[in-house]
């Protein structure tokens, strides 16, 4: 038995007095749904809106890659072009050059074709001979550079394209319209036509 003021039963007095404080700063328990669990289903996204703005990357993406491509498909169709008109530059650079020549070349076939039978002129001979020589050599530069002779046969039919009639024949011989003599020959450069065969085309005799 305790005496009454002894220190145990003042211990056990102040206990028993606190312990309603400890009580009331106790935090109460939140139970399931209330107010924190519905801010965080608030701030979940919306799954149908997440799809939405990926449809649309989605398409945007397909936009961009598509411009891409038709942006190097229209890089390489210049490349080409380009390339094309560089290799058609050097191709014709020489047209106007080749075009002074002609005239030459006209000159030297007159000559070349000159009729020497009868002459014993060593030196008439010798220059003949020098003139055909420049002749083949003329001939070989026009091979290396693409130019070529154009001689319609007669009886050809006249090529607009190619021919420039100069007069009409009347001809038994030759159908109307098509070629009886040659008066110059022609020329082109890699296909291209330098100049025209000059020609006489024939037509039908008057009834």
């Amino acid at each position: 038995m305790t005496a009454p003021g002894h220190p145990q039963e003042n211990r056990d007095a102040d206990t028993a007095a606190s312990a309603p404080d400890a009580e009331a700063g106790r935090p109460e328990s939140v139970e399931p749904g209330d107010a924190g669990g519905d801010a965080t289903a608030e701030a979940a996204p919306d799954v149908a809106e997440v799809l939405a703005e990926l449809e649309s990357a989605q398409e945007a993406l397909a936009a961009t890659r598509d411009e891409a491509l038709r942006a190097r498909a229209e890089m390489e169709n210049v490349r080409r072009r380009a390339e094309q008109e560089i290799a058609k530059a050097r191709k014709f650079a020489v047209e106007g050059f080749a075009a002074e020549l002609l005239q030459v070349k006209d000159s030297l076939d007159l000559a070349a074709n000159v009729n020497l039978d009868g002459v014993d002129e060593p030196v008439v001979r010798n220059m003949h001979e020098g003139l055909a020589l420049t002749r083949r050599q003329l001939e070989t530069v026009f091979e290396k550079f693409g130019i070529a002779e154009l001689e319609p046969a007669a009886g050809e039919k006249l090529n607009p394209d190619l021919h420039q009639a100069m007069s009409m024949q009347e001809s038994t011989e030759v159908p109307p319209g098509h070629i009886v003599n040659v008066i110059q020959k022609g020329f082109t450069l890699n296909e291209r036509l330098l100049r025209p065969a000059m020609v006489i085309v024939a037509r039908a005799p008057a009834a």
